[in-house]
Order: C-alpha cells, then sequence, then structure tokens
C-alpha cells in the first residue's frame, strides 16, 4: 500500500491536471518535487497509477524533476545546497533562507492536440 502522503499529493494532482487538460488526452505530467518534500519518487509515481486508474488520465506517466534542497547564508551569503534537513551553513551560521527544495509544481503537461479534421498527430505541451 502507497504512503497516505504520496496518494494525497496524487489526487490534488489529477484534479489540477484533470482541469488544464480541458478534456484533451495527457500523455505525461511534468511535476517539479523540492528535496525537502519528503516524497518518494517511486511512491509517488505507483500513487499515481493508482489514483488515475479507470479515469481519462489513465496510461498518462509522471515524470519528476527533482530539485534539490538550497541554502542561502545571510552572514557569509554562500549557497549550499544540502542532503540533510540540517539548516546550517558550512560557516556554522543557522541564519540561512531556503532557496530551493520546497517546490511542488506541476510544471508542464504533454496533451493530445484537440480533435479536429486538421490536428497533426504530434503532441502539444501545456506549460
Amino acid at each position: 500500500m502507497p504512503a497516505v502522503h504520496e496518494l494525497s499529493i496524487c489526487t490534488s494532482l489529477a484534479s489540477i491536471v484533470r482541469q488544464h487538460a480541458d478534456g484533451r488526452s495527457v500523455s505525461r505530467v511534468h511535476l517539479d518535487v523540492g528535496h525537502l518534500r519528503q516524497v518518494i519518487p517511486e511512491t509517488l509515481r505507483y500513487s499515481w497509477e493508482i489514483v488515475v486508474a479507470d479515469t481519462p488520465l489513465q496510461g498518462s506517466v509522471l515524470e519528476i524533476n527533482h530539485i534539490p534542497a538550497v541554502l542561502h547564508c545571510r552572514t557569509c551569503e554562500a549557497r549550499t545546497t544540502i542532503d540533510v534537513a540540517v539548516f546550517r551553513c558550512a560557516c556554522g551560521s543557522t541564519e540561512t533562507d531556503v532557496v530551493a527544495g520546497n517546490e511542488l509544481l506541476v510544471r508542464s503537461l504533454d496533451l493530445a492536440p484537440p480533435m479536429t479534421s486538421s490536428t497533426s498527430s504530434t503532441p502539444d505541451r501545456l506549460a
């Protein structure tokens, strides 16, 4: 069973994607996920498959772009990428701000073209 956190995220994502797809078929959802969101990509993909099963989004792929966590130090002005949630600069200061790594953003959708008699077969990207 997937984690409740990822299922909840995917339920919200599916709602957002359906709204912006406006009835068009979705082949791929491009998602930015920050390191500090504590999301497991494999669990998120699995949860996506469960949430979109038997819906118009079934078969769409969740493409996850991992965004590293980056701190800005107000003491020495350095920017530091962190792997664990310890908000301390290499200079020793805890006077830091998170400047990246909190993202959870649908970046774009790969959509099938609208159904018309003159439609090409290449998907559109909604960004």
